[in-house]
């Protein structure tokens, strides 16, 4: 087992790391985005990208420095920062973007004082802010996975007579961006397609686009916002005819989510909880554009005699974008999950896979996995607490990186730096105690019973949140 985990840490680590070194540059003459709206997180960023290469001079008595996050649940709620993505700072001409980047932080060239310093701190680090996610996130995807377990008490996840699976997918002008050599939309179709060619055989599925009309100008809004169609009614896969009605889509228009859960219900209005198992996943990426509330839509859908599991994944989708993608799942008990690239949305799909093969040798044989179960979970617990290091160990370092590049160019003093130095490490050596912690007790609970493993992992996560 152990050289499974070693094995899996390089798979997890390399694609992590190249994933960073190729945010290097924007692509010149990409097409039009749908159209987002400005949040002031966002308005900030750009006001603090145009002030003056001089630092910001900011009065001692009006600082208020604000404590650092406690608990993972604080950590998991900040915003993703403007400059999170991986910044190259190796040659000289790398280096000087970088403090002219960061030219804008309070000043703390001279001799500041320990509160200046704490202030400073607070504000690269938000300029630099990851995506950290909580083990509430993991613990909604070892629900997922158990789903058909017998000691599973939410009926909507015990196995029925029918499985259906209707995906939602987002045909924005923002789905033909690139993601990889490909554009967004190209990548969902190619694994869309072959997730569902690798269903058991007398699994439904259902496709519902949504802003695949009008265009993303202001003059085609009102169009493509009542722009959501289901283009394969839920029924059992038929390759050449799904291939025929997602090949028709095309990126163009706004981002109807609302809409699209709204008419969702409708599609599986047949399939009522009792005798059927519905999953709904949501692919998007980005947020309701068209002033409608998607929270309130899926809570509706999630809510309704259906009983259906709804989980949402984000495509290489902005800090803002997750934020509301994360409250949809919130809202309705699902997993969230934001992926950069076609390996990230194989992955993400390859667990509905794996949970309708579970369905089928339960229908045919009335068999249980649980040792299999176990073994996945067990990757799966690994592999989170891999992530979650990557991240601390990718935003310690690029603070790091920065500092040394301004004091390089007399913006802070070798005091200032060490001094925020320690603090960093302090700061990311908690955070990676707080993951391994996670990781130990999901280790220990996973060799007891779902039941009770479920019950003692949502005692310890309510119990950090209060």
């Amino acid at each position: 087992m152990q050289r499974v985990k070693s094995f899996l840490w390089m798979l997890i680590l390399i694609p992590l790391l190249l994933v960073g070194c190729g945010n290097e540059e924007k692509t010149e003459g990409q097409p039009k985005e749908s159209k987002q709206p400005t949040t002031e997180k966002q308005k900030q960023s750009d006001q603090e990208k145009a002030s003056s290469d001089e630092g910001t001079e900011v009065d001692p008595e009006d600082i208020e420095v604000k404590p650092l996050p406690s608990t993972y649940s604080e950590l998991e709620n900040l915003p993703v920062g403007p400059d999170s993505e991986f910044i190259r700072m190796l040659t000289t001409e790398e280096k000087d973007s970088a403090a002219e980047r960061f030219a804008d932080l309070p000043d703390i060239s001279g001799n500041p004082s320990k509160k200046e310093l704490d202030y400073f701190y607070e504000k690269i680090l938000e300029r630099n802010q990851v995506d950290y996610v909580g083990p509430e996130s993991l613990m909604k995807d070892l629900k997922f996975q158990a789903l058909g377990d017998p000691d599973m008490e939410d009926s909507r996840y015990a196995f029925k007579e029918n499985l259906n699976i209707e995906i939602v997918l987002d045909a924005s002008g923002s789905m033909i961006q690139d993601a990889g050599g490909k554009s967004k939309m190209d990548i969902a179709k190619e694994e869309i397609k072959t997730f569902l060619k690798g269903l058991p055989e007398g699994t439904n599925v259902g496709l519902r686009v949504y802003g695949h009309k009008g265009s993303n100008e202001d003059s085609a809004k009102e169009l493509s916002c009542k722009s959501t169609d289901i283009l394969y009614p839920i029924d059992g896969f038929d390759s050449s005819r799904f291939d025929e009605a997602l090949n028709k889509v095309k990126p163009t228009g706004w981002t109807p989510i609302s809409l699209a859960f709204q008419e969702a219900k409708k599609d599986l209005s047949a399939f009522n909880g009792e005798k059927n198992t519905n999953i709904v996943y949501l692919v998007s990426d980005g947020v309701e554009t068209c002033d409608e509330d998607p929270v309130k839509a899926a809570e509706d859908l999630y809510e309704s005699d259906l009983n259906p599991i709804i989980n949402v994944i984000g495509f290489k989708v902005d800090g803002s974008g997750q934020r509301q993608l994360k409250d949809i799942a919130d809202a309705t008990e699902g997993i969230y999950s934001n992926v950069e690239d076609q390996k990230g949305l194989k992955s993400e799909l390859d667990k509905v896979n794996d949970i309708a093969e579970a369905w089928d040798k339960w229908k045919e044989k009335g068999e249980q996995t649980h040792d299999i179960k176990k073994t996945k979970n067990s990757l799966d617990i690994f592999g989170y607490g891999t992530r979650e290091e990557v991240k601390a160990s990718h935003e310690r370092d690029q603070i790091r990186f920065i500092m040394s590049i301004l004091e390089d160019k007399g913006k802070m003093s070798t005091e200032s730096r060490i001094y925020l130095d320690e603090k960093n490490d302090d700061y990311h050596k908690w955070i990676r105690s707080e993951v391994d912690s996670f990781v130990k007790e999901m280790e220990d609970l996973n060799e007891k019973g779902y039941k009770e493993a479920q019950k003692e992992l949502k005692e310890k996560y309510e119990s950090n949140t209060q």
